[in-house]
C-alpha cells in the first residue's frame, strides 16, 4: 500500500515542481514583453508597474559603436518622452529563477516605425516582489549585423 501511494505521489510532485518553473519562466517572459511593448507605446504607467526599483538597480548599456553609459534606474519609473513606437521580439531566453529572484537572457531585434531593425544581448535581472515579478536592474548590449 505504501508503495502504491509513493509511485503515485512522487511523480505526482514532480510534474508539480516542473510546473511551477515553466510557469514562473512564462510570468517572467511575459513581464518582458510588457516591459519592452509599454517602452514604445509610452505607457509609462504600464512601464513603471514592470519596475522596482531598489538602492542597488542599474541600467548599464553599449551602443553597437562601442560607447557605454548608464541611465539613472529612476527613469524606468518617470513618464516616458518621446515613446519611439516600433515593435520588437525577444528570443533565445535562458533563466536562472530562484524563489524569489531570477536572471535572464535574451536576445531582442527592436523595429522602429520606419521598419529600421537594431539588434542586442540582454540580461535582466529580477525579484518577486508580492507574488509578481519586477526588473531591478538590466544590461544591454547593441551589436550590428552585417
Amino acid at each position: 500500500m505504501k508503495l502504491k501511494l509513493a509511485l503515485f505521489f512522487v511523480p505526482s510532485l514532480l510534474l508539480l515542481s516542473c510546473n511551477s518553473k515553466v510557469n514562473e519562466s512564462q510570468a517572467i517572459k511575459n513581464l518582458l514583453e510588457k516591459e519592452s511593448s509599454s517602452w514604445r507605446s509610452g505607457d509609462s504607467k504600464a512601464h513603471a508597474a514592470c519596475w522596482h526599483i531598489q538602492p542597488y538597480s542599474k541600467i548599464l548599456i553599449s551602443t553597437a559603436d562601442g560607447k557605454t553609459f548608464e541611465v539613472p534606474p529612476t527613469a524606468m519609473i518617470k513618464p516616458i518622452v518621446n515613446a519611439s513606437g516600433g515593435s520588437s521580439m525577444n528570443s533565445n531566453y535562458k533563466m536562472s529563477i530562484h524563489d524569489d529572484n531570477a536572471w535572464v537572457s535574451h536576445d531582442e531585434v527592436s523595429i522602429s516605425k520606419d521598419g529600421k531593425k537594431t539588434f542586442s544581448h540582454e540580461i535582466r535581472l529580477l525579484e518577486k516582489v508580492n507574488g509578481d515579478w519586477k526588473l531591478v536592474g538590466q544590461s544591454i548590449h547593441a551589436y550590428k549585423t552585417e
